[in-house]
Formats: structure tokens, C-alpha cells, sequence
């Protein structure tokens, strides 16, 4: 599988700074006050390059392949909490994209994603570690790899970029090994709900969350309740999901890693879903129409 490297990305990928909110400046960069990990799943270890010049925004991290471990298809993951917005440039610029904007007004931008959690136009809560996509080819790009950025409260991009502890400056090429979600829950809200699903929305618990998935190829909805503390020990939990005008559908339980899934089909409904974790619990309105 090729590697991206400053030769193999053409020149669309310029027209990303059309898609930007506000330009990269000379201005100095203030520090960003939130802490970063790498957008992949725990133990994976991926090229982050911030080659120069002519990469557009300069400071921006390529994510490339690593050995004999290729990208492509890798899930990605929040570096750190937030509101996830979606969009989708579509054959031009950063493709299938992600802005998260962060407690502290910071951002950070994933971009050529081949699939998203949720739609262009979409948006959600999403925690350190939340998966929000896949690595693809999407937009002005080549081959396979995440385009990656992190944006201070004034838009500019931080040409140093810290993940994981590990800082690449301009012109460095650095492998680094992901920690997030390392020691937490060894499950994802796919997994668990099976091929094919993907999060459409999820709510914060205390000591986890509870995610509500859609399949666009049979029309399932999916919810799944995860832990993020005391992973591994059997506590009570929940599940559930309703269909407007039908019954509800709960599974709950003393369990060490997730309640659910619970899966219903709701052709042309409304749906009402969510879960608890001990006395924490979450219920939405009737939302997410088919």
C-alpha cells in the first residue's frame, strides 16, 4: 500500500482552504489547554507526518500506514471530548469530514474519511475516544491516510501539534502508538450491534454511555450501553429502545462490559432510546424519524 508522503498528494487538496472557517495566520499560537490522544484504537501505531512545504494547512498531521500495517479502513477516534459536526466536501478538499470543537474553543479536524457516524449536516457529544469514522480516500487525496489537524479558539492551526505526548514539529515524521481508550472498555457500540451498523447518537452516563445505532442496508435500529469505569466487573446496567406507538424493548442486567443490544426495526417511526449505568440513566425524546 503506498504511503502519502509531500509528492503523492495533488494539488486539489489546496482548495481545503476554501472549507476553512477562518484561514491559518503568521499570528503566534497560543498553547492549546486540552490534552490529545491518537485518533486510533489502543496499541495501534501509525506515521503522524507534518511534512512541509506545500501541505495545506501547514501543520497539519498526515496519518499514514506503518510497517506492514496499512491505514486504510482503521477506525478513528475523538483525540479528545467534544461536539462532533459533520460534512462532505465530496470529491474535492478534505472529502468526508469531522470538526470537533472542545471544551476550550479548540478544535480538531479529521478529513478523506471513508464512512462517518453520522450524516453531513449531523452533530454529536462525543467523549475522548468516541469512534466518529473510518480512515479512507475521500476528497483530494491519493491513497489511503487521515488528514488530522488541531485549531486554537481563534482558528489558527497549531504548526506543532502534540498526540499522545508526542510532539511533531514542522518537517518530522514521527510512529506513534495510540493510548486511547487504552484500559477501558475493549468493545465498540459496531461490535456489539454487528456489521453493518453505524452510531447515529449517544448520551454521556456516568461511567459510560449509551450509543443508538442505525443499518442503512436492513433498516435496524441498535442500542448499546457501555461502560468506561469499573470496566470488567458486573454492575447494574441497561438498555433499551422504543418505537413510537409500540412496546419497549429493555435488556438490563448485572454486566461487565455493556447492556444491550437491543435491536428493533421502526420503518417510518420515531424511536425513543437509552440506558443507565447504575442510577445514572438517559432517556431521549421520540426522535431520529425514519
Amino acid at each position: 500500500m503506498p504511503k502519502i508522503g509531500k509528492l503523492a498528494l495533488p494539488p486539489a487538496l489546496a482548495l481545503a482552504a476554501a472549507l476553512l472557517a477562518q484561514p491559518a495566520s503568521a499570528d503566534p499560537v497560543e498553547a492549546l489547554a486540552t490534552t490529545h490522544k491518537s485518533p486510533f484504537n489502543c496499541g495501534k501505531t501509525f506515521n503522524a507526518n507534518n511534512w512541509t512545504p506545500g501541505h495545506s494547512p501547514s501543520g497539519s498531521l498526515d496519518w499514514q500506514d506503518y510497517g506492514g500495517d496499512g491505514i486504510n479502513g482503521e477506525t478513528v477516534r475523538a483525540t479528545a471530548a467534544g461536539t462532533a459536526y459533520f460534512y462532505d466536501a465530496g470529491n474535492t478538499s478534505y472529502g468526508k469530514w469531522i470538526e470537533i470543537r472542545h471544551g476550550d474553543g479548540t478544535r480538531t479536524r479529521y478529513a478523506h474519511l471513508a464512512t462517518m457516524a453520522r450524516a453531513a449536516g449531523g452533530s454529536m457529544s462525543v467523549g475522548q475516544g468516541t469512534a466518529i469514522g473510518t480512515v479512507g480516500s475521500t476528497g483530494g487525496s491519493t491513497a489511503p491516510h487521515l488528514h488530522y489537524e488541531q485549531r486554537t479558539s481563534t482558528g489558527a492551526v497549531d504548526t506543532s501539534p502534540t498526540v499522545d505526548g508526542v510532539t511533531v514539529s514542522l518537517g518530522q515524521k514521527k510512529a506513534i502508538t495510540s493510548t486511547n481508550s487504552c484500559g477501558g472498555n475493549p468493545y465498540t457500540p459496531e461490535e456489539v450491534c454487528g456489521g453493518g451498523y453505524a452510531v447515529i447518537d449517544s448520551a454521556a452516563l456516568t461511567g459510560g454511555r449509551t450509543y443508538l445505532l442505525y443499518n442503512s442496508g436492513n433498516g435496524n435500529n441498535c442500542v448499546v450501553t457501555l461502560k468506561t469505569t469499573n470496566v470488567g466487573s458486573p454492575s447494574s446496567m441497561s438498555a433499551f429502545l422504543e418505537p413510537e406507538g409500540a412496546s419497549r424493548t429493555t435488556n438490563a442486567g448485572s454486566f461487565s462490559y455493556y447492556a444491550g443490544p437491543v435491536v428493533r426495526s421502526a420503518p417510518g417511526q420515531c424511536v425513543k432510546w437509552g440506558g443507565s449505568i447504575g442510577s445514572s440513566s438517559y432517556t431521549s425524546p421520540f426522535e431520529h424519524c425514519g
